[in-house]
């Protein structure tokens, strides 16, 4: 079992820029695949990058060029670096934690709270 919680949401301008973090506590922390995930209003949670053990990437479509997803195992810290940011991109951002690397919610098995992006236009 491992505990995130996430932080760095905010409001921020079209085209600007957002750093998100989560933490982990544990000790199997940097064994884990991390993941994040987003759900804007009246839509499903997406998929949007995850990072394994070993540091492969994997993005959705959407944020791919845009995004980067890193880790830092001695912080136990993952982040999402998001760029050239869109209205579309409004939602909350969950973090997640799981063994798989891959896009599917369910295998991911523990979760954050969620941290507010809102990009204005």
């Amino acid at each position: 079992q491992v505990q995130l919680v996430e932080s760095g949401g905010g409001l921020v301008q079209a085209g600007g820029s957002l750093r998100l973090s989560c933490s982990g506590s544990g000790r199997t922390f940097s064994s884990y695949v991390m993941g994040w995930f987003r759900q804007a209003p009246g839509k499903e949670r997406e998929f949007v990058a995850a990072i394994s053990w070993s540091t492969i990437t994997i993005y959705a479509t959407a944020v791919k060029g845009r995004f980067t997803i890193s880790r830092d195992k001695d912080k136990n810290t993952v982040y999402l670096q998001m760029n050239t940011l869109k209205s579309e991109d409004t939602a909350v951002y969950y973090c997640a934690a799981g063994s798989l690397l891959v896009s599917a919610q369910d295998k991911y098995e523990n979760w954050g709270q969620g941290t507010q992006v809102t990009v204005s236009s």
